[in-house]
């Protein structure tokens, strides 16, 4: 049974003095736990796993999708848009095609450099673009307007080998408001995909 704070238990004495500082302790332990429990619902489908979701891991990591001191913000610092609605899909291997596909609530594909209605956008389609600097990273991001609410639905597509040996791993790191998380999925076979669904 919850108690209002400040109330007192029935049939127990009161201690003097208790009252603030424990009330204190409470407050913060109960935004600790409310830190560590996602808003969002993620639902993995399909091999992914998750990778990260509230332990910070140290300073941020440039091209790795995984909120490392878990600020909410997916490789902030790193050149990238960001947004209160963002996916990013990050791979190492160099030749490797990956495609990053997002389905928003309204059933729309976010396609590069087209704003849809959501208000995401893809801002790079890696490899081989300019934008992408050696570094195989697909970002789409809330552009403009408020988060749409209902399910994301998160695609990862292997295109081509490039002549990389597979499985080829990759992270996808996933924001919805203040919550990340990040999923590690290998892909084995060219056209081989894997789907995930967060709920916002």
């Amino acid at each position: 049974m919850t108690r209002p704070v400040g109330a007192r238990p029935r049939g127990r004495p009161t201690r003097p003095n208790a009252g603030p500082a424990l009330v204190l302790c409470l407050l913060l332990a109960a935004c600790g736990a409310k830190q560590a429990r996602p808003a969002a619902a993620p639902e993995p489908e399909d091999g992914a796993s998750l990778a990260s979701a509230a332990i910070a891991t140290g300073p941020e990591a440039c091209g790795n999708a995984i909120d490392d001191n878990q600020n909410g913000l997916i490789d902030e610092g790193c050149g990238l848009a960001l947004g209160l609605v963002q996916f990013l899909a990050g791979w190492s291997a160099a030749k490797a095609d990956v495609d990053l596909r997002v389905v928003d609530p309204n059933g729309d594909l976010i396609e590069v450099g087209r704003v849809a209605r959501s208000g995401l956008t893809k801002d790079r389609d890696c490899p081989g673009r300019s934008e992408c600097q050696g570094k195989n990273l697909e970002n789409v991001y809330l552009a403009e307007g408020e988060p749409l609410k209902g399910e994301y639905r998160l695609r990862l597509r292997l295109e081509s080998l490039g002549g990389e040996t597979p499985p080829i791993h990759v992270t996808l790191g996933a924001r919805l408001g203040g919550t990340s998380r990040s999923y590690d999925v290998e892909l084995e076979t060219p056209e081989s995909e894997r789907e995930i669904r967060l709920k916002f």
